[in-house]
Formats: structure tokens, C-alpha cells, sequence
């Protein structure tokens, strides 16, 4: 393929719900900055649409956040967010 090749086809259909399980510190902050990106994607995202799971120390918490996407840029775009900020420690 050329250096422009053409983005692959996504198994996902759009528009949908998608989750994503985001781990960091087990603070308010963290939780905040995470909503807060998903509102971002996602103006409708409310805490209905957030699965809090403490580690088991308490000291990290996993979040699965289903947020609604239009398309595969709009979802990079929110994977990019999270793995860029500094509270947050994985992304998957």
C-alpha cells in the first residue's frame, strides 16, 4: 500500500454505544476528567452510562464508560484523549 493508504473497514457500525474501560488513581478527579472527556464525544453521557470497580487495595479504579460515537475518527479521537491524560493509566 501507499504511504496514503486507505483506512481499513471497521467491524463497528455506527452509531453505537461503545465501551471502554479506563483505569486510574481511585480519585475524584480522575472520575471527573474521564466524564468529562466523554461528555465531550458524547453530550448525552451521564452517570447512567458509568461502571465504577475499585481495585482491590481500593487504590485504582476501573471505569467502563459507554459512550455514543457517530464513527471511527470521533472514537480514536476519545482513545487518544484518555491515553493522554495524565491521571489515566490504561486504556482498553
Amino acid at each position: 500500500m501507499s504511504a496514503t493508504h486507505e483506512q481499513e473497514p471497521s467491524l463497528i457500525e455506527y452509531p453505537c454505544r461503545f465501551p471502554i474501560k479506563v483505569m486510574g488513581a481511585n480519585t475524584s478527579d480522575f472520575v471527573a476528567a474521564v466524564t468529562a472527556m466523554a461528555q465531550a464525544v458524547d453530550p448525552g453521557f451521564g452517570a447512567e452510562h458509568l461502571e465504577q470497580r475499585p481495585s482491590r487495595a481500593g487504590n485504582y479504579l476501573g471505569l467502563t464508560v459507554q459512550v455514543w460515537v457517530h464513527n471511527r475518527e470521533q472514537l480514536d479521537g476519545l482513545y487518544r484523549a484518555f491515553t493522554g491524560h495524565p491521571l489515566v493509566k490504561y486504556v482498553l
